[in-house]
């Protein structure tokens, strides 16, 4: 399958299947429009009338180049084979030409116990079933989680990490996202598991990565710099311009908290080295025009910024309808092309989505199956209960067990272990399919109310981002040579 494109003054190809990437003069860009099917010589008619003769015939030699190594029109890679831990019948041959090696090797992982039990490599520990704001649009509806508001006990916490340690078999690496509510609203448990990680990591030879997301407005000397010594990562809420912020992240009184996060924030970051943050916003219907609030962050200073869509019911106002996604498409172009200008410039910073490593990447096996929730990836909400990721925690349909018992709903589970491109029938068309695994599974629940049925206004945004970061790649590429 290959997919094409123009861009910023770029003609870029994308050989689905490979992953391989191609930037191609004109004509070369259009003879894809008929070879091979229409083979050399009508090829070379129906172009005769826009190019040279011996520029066209050149074109079509090196296409059949292409395909003959392998990365242009591949065939698609094997379905996945019985059993967990084995999905993949073959691997592709990796790219012989084009931007990279998209599925680089990744060492195998023993099952954690038992045939068919899948390795946890990482929690989110929601330490906090309460928040200090009341953002309109927060999936967490308000931090409560549709339950009464509660924070995590310590001894919660302490169980969870043992339990993850218990099911991640011999991988050494271990991730724990400390999330919320505001998780600062529950700051000694966040130290004191902290401090347990370490201690019990040292004991079983596991090494732990921390993430914390954090709204802001309750960081003080102590808490900045207890998460600059200890965090790996740190999430950073923060929706753009004042006025679009104020409107959806509102105080229990119903205030704005710009005002109140900002200074917060950036003094985080600037004590971090600006390192190993992402300032994370959503837009919303209220702004059509995000790339503004993107452009906002960036003046302010932020390198690393990250502005996402809601999902919520088209029956609120500030919803995203399926008819703003022409509108929101042209955006990321507009921001694209913006960060282009001001990378050639000199300066520039960093979009999230627009991230995309086409040199190495995830291995096929990622590429397939996706964020691994459910799976590799579960959710501990504060009195011990598992789910599949955060976006399910509070949803009894989706309780897999708990810290002290482990996974129980083994049903569940494995409906989340056979989730995957080829469970998913909408996929098979999409070009973009090897850059997101099939989708989040939380918002084709919530939208669909299937985890196996992508939400289609999502996966349309996500294939214009796949677009916008592979020409940033290919004109950095260019502008190189």
């Amino acid at each position: 399958m290959i997919h094409k494109y123009r861009m910023s003054g770029c003609n870029i190809a994308i050989d689905a299947a490979s992953g391989a990437i191609h930037e191609l003069d004109a004509c070369a860009y259009d003879a894809l429009d008929h070879y091979p099917e229409k083979g050399a010589d009508e090829t070379a008619r129906i172009l005769s009338g826009r190019y040279p003769a011996d520029e066209i015939m050149s074109c079509i030699s090196e296409i059949d180049e292409l395909i003959e190594n392998g990365t242009l029109y591949t065939a698609e890679p094997a379905p996945p084979v019985a059993g967990y831990g084995t999905p993949y019948a073959a691997e592709p041959a990796p790219p012989a030409a084009g931007y990279g090696t998209p599925y680089a090797a990744e060492p195998a992982t023993p099952a954690a116990s038992g045939r068919g039990e899948p390795v946890v490599k990482a929690l989110c520990l929601h330490v906090a079933h309460d928040c200090n704001l009341r953002c309109a649009y927060c999936f967490a509806k308000e931090g409560g989680y549709r339950g009464e508001r509660r924070l995590m006990p310590v001894e919660t916490g302490f169980a969870a990490i043992d339990f993850l340690i218990d099911n991640s078999g011999n991988r050494k690496n271990l991730e724990i996202d400390f999330f919320g509510g505001e998780p600062l609203m529950n700051f000694e448990a966040v130290r004191k598991i902290t401090a347990y990680c370490r201690a019990r990591g040292r004991e079983r030879g596991k090494r732990f990565r921390f993430t914390l997301t954090t709204n802001g407005t309750l960081l003080n000397d102590e808490s900045i710099r207890f998460i600059n010594e200890n965090m790996d990562n740190v999430v950073l809420s923060l929706d753009g311009r004042k006025e679009v912020n104020d409107k959806m992240r509102v105080t229990r009184g119903g205030g704005g908290s710009y005002e109140s996060a900002l200074p917060k924030i950036r003094r985080l970051v600037d004590e971090r080295n600006g390192e190993r943050y992402f300032i994370r916003g959503t837009y919303t219907r209220n702004n059509l025009d995000f790339a503004e609030d993107v452009k906002h962050l960036a003046g302010l200073g932020f390198k690393k910024i990250s502005v996402e869509p809601v999902v919520a019911p088209e029956t609120e106002d500030f919803a995203l309808k399926p008819s703003d996604a022409g509108a929101l498409c042209a955006e990321y172009e507009k921001l694209a092309a913006h960060m282009l200008e001001e990378l050639r410039s000199g300066g520039g910073f960093e979009f999230f989505h627009f991230n995309i490593d086409l040199e190495g990447g995830p291995c096929l096996k990622k590429r397939v199956t996706g964020c691994g929730a459910g799976s590799e990836y579960l959710a501990v909400a504060p009195d011990g209960r598992l789910y599949p990721c955060h976006q399910f925690v509070g949803m009894e349909a989706f309780r897999l067990g708990d810290v002290v018992n482990g996974v129980t709903n083994r049903a569940l589970r494995e409906t989340f272990m056979s989730s995957s491109l080829h469970s998913k029938a909408k996929c098979a068309a999409c070009w973009a399919k090897y850059y997101c695994g099939g989708g989040c599974a939380a918002n084709a629940y919530n939208m669909n109310g299937d985890i196996n049925e992508p939400y289609e206004p999502g996966c349309a945004l996500h294939r214009k981002r796949c677009e916008c970061a592979i020409m940033l790649k290919a004109a950095g590429h260019s502008d190189k040579t």
